[in-house]
């Protein structure tokens, strides 16, 4: 299981950190042309807030875990990142987009075994 979990964590840590890499530096037609079209929907005051809460919880599921400083925080990081899927997700169902609302699932799911699992490590 631990495998399991460092494996989503590095996976979720890769795609969050690029994600908010790209929305903190691109403006609004930019990130739209790129994919990123949930931003439509939202002012880019608080794509840019998201953004940086993304690159927060990356760093957030690996680095406590990894050096035992504060280890609460990974499943911490993991939770935050699911209440941003489910934006996303809502962002991109009013937006007619299925597969991106599936993708949204998906690392929602992911987040969720991850917070779900490393609390379960601290108990």
């Amino acid at each position: 299981m631990d495998t399991f979990l460092w494996i989503a964590q590095l996976l979720l840590a890769v795609v969050f950190a690029g994600s908010g890499a790209v929305k903190s530096t691109m403006d609004r037609d930019r990130l739209i042309t790129t994919g990123q079209t949930g931003t439509a929907l939202f002012p880019m005051p608080l794509v840019r807030f998201v953004a940086g809460c993304e690159i927060l919880a990356a760093v957030g599921l690996v680095l406590p875990w990894a050096t035992g400083i504060a280890p609460v925080l990974t499943p911490l990081a993991a939770v935050g990142l699911c209440v941003v899927m489910v934006g996303a997700a809502w962002s991109h169902a009013r937006l007619g987009e299925p597969r991106a609302v599936a993708a949204n699932a998906l690392l929602f799911a992911l987040a969720l075994a991850v917070a779900i699992g490393r609390l379960a490590d601290l108990a």
